[in-house]
């Protein structure tokens, strides 16, 4: 039987490949464009897995527009489906795939069983390519380090790796006696490769909220105003499989913390204990590093400070799990200032969802801090609108937060239809 469908799938995939438009030159490299838009894919593992292709960001330059969306099924799962358009020399019928996920299903099973559903649809594509004589078939699992993987050269790109993202959004919200309006504008250019990280983004909102209300004196107007900028820039070099050395520069202005001009400046190092190139499914980063900023304030500072330079250090813990159990995050944060220690910042993070058993699941996410460096609380104390309507940032030494979560689930794991009826006239 196993024999019989490798022989069929082999005859497909040639029949697919001699299916190539006569005259024209045999492409090195499928180009693929995945469109995730209505839901949720990790593109880096799907990179990390698929690498005979190349993955573009733009479809119209693409070979292959592949479309992903899912729905919720009467049991509990999903129902995915994967469609296949062919674009340019590979211009067909789209191939359309579809799969269901199990209700009890963990985000690591159900990422790989999405690229095994990617790879089959994708294969009759790249068997029209030159890196068709890198495919093999099998139908028995083969662990993916036990086998060398072979790689094409990579396709020269046009942009040097470069993408750019620019926008603008803005929303109203009123009524009679209040309205709250907002603006916002961003842009980024980034390049990623596997030896460099650079980025350069950009970020500016701007809150208006203003309501009314009645006291002794008749009819009160109140109207609060909030701004925010942010210019930010990165570098990363890639050392080897474990270390890596980079810097950030940003510069910010920030009504709500005091800030009329703040200049940061931070270089540090990292070490991950896995190899980066395993690091969808686990990694284990220790960083340490030093800081400088020059601070100008609106208001003098509790400190009586209108402006003043600090010097600092940083070291970050991060621990990530991402298995068939489920997955688990760790973070360790600690930054205090040279001039005087008792300024400090220590940060913790823990977050997990795991399948303890069948249908039975487990979620929990702490966060917490001890915020004993906020050299930029205004000395002025602050109004009763001020503190209700979060003005101003004010003096607290820390802060927490706690969410928990089980979930179970039983009866049937076999229904798999999808019935989307109503679903959208909910209020």
């Amino acid at each position: 039987m196993r024999k019989g469908f490798a022989l069929f799938l082999l005859s497909f995939i040639f029949i697919a490949a001699g299916r190539a438009q006569p005259g024209t030159a045999i492409p090195d490299r499928l180009k693929v464009f995945v469109d995730c838009s209505s839901t949720w894919c990790d593109m880096t593992y799907i990179r990390t897995e698929i690498n005979l292709v190349d993955f573009l960001l733009d479809n119209k330059a693409a070979d292959v527009h592949l479309l992903i969306t899912s729905q919720d099924t009467g049991g509990g799962g999903d129902q995915y489906q994967l469609i296949f358009f062919g674009q340019n020399w590979f211009s067909r019928q789209p191939d359309t795939l579809r799969f269901h996920t199990d209700p009890d299903m963990t985000e690591f099973e159900e990422r790989e069983l999405l690229v095994r559903y990617i790879k089959l649809g994708l294969t009759p594509f790249i068997a029209r390519t030159t890196a068709a004589k890198e495919i093999s078939i099998s139908l028995k699992t083969v662990q993916a380090d036990s086998v060398k993987k072979k790689e094409t050269q990579p396709t020269q790109d046009p942009w040097n790796y470069w993408v750019f993202r620019i926008g603008a959004s803005g929303f109203i919200n009123a009524e009679k006696v209040y309205k709250d309006l907002r603006l916002n504008g961003f842009f980024s250019a980034n390049r990623v490769t596997e030896e460099w990280k650079i980025g350069f983004t950009g970020n500016a909102d701007k809150s208006k909220f203003s309501y009314d209300y009645e006291d002794s004196t008749g009819t009160v107007k109140e109207v609060n105003k909030n701004h925010n900028i942010n210019l930010n820039h990165f570098l990363v070099k890639s050392l080897n499989d474990h270390w890596s050395l980079g810097y950030e520069l940003s510069y910010s202005q920030n009504t709500f913390s005091n800030y009329k001009g703040r200049t940061y400046f931070r270089t540090g190092i990292e070490y991950n204990i896995f190899p980066y190139k395993i690091s969808s499914n686990k990694f284990f980063t220790v960083s340490y590093g030093f800081t400088a900023r020059q601070n100008r304030y609106y208001d003098t500072t509790i400190y009586n400070k209108t402006n003043e330079v600090l010097f600092g250090h940083r070291a970050d813990v991060n621990l990530t799990y991402n298995q068939k159990w489920g997955t688990s995050n760790l973070g360790i944060m600690y930054h205090n200032f040279f001039h005087n220690w008792k300024f400090f910042d220590l940060g913790f993070s823990a977050s997990t969802n795991v399948r303890i058993t069948g249908g039975l699941s487990f979620s929990v996410y702490l966060f917490g801090g001890l915020t004993r460096d906020q050299l930029s609380i205004k000395k002025e104390l602050a109004t009763a609108q001020e503190v209700l309507t979060r003005q101003r940032q004010l003096a607290s030494g820390y802060n927490y937060y706690v969410n928990l979560g089980i979930n179970y689930r039983f009866g049937s794991k076999l229904n798999n239809f999808v019935n989307p009826r109503f679903e959208g006239n909910s209020n």
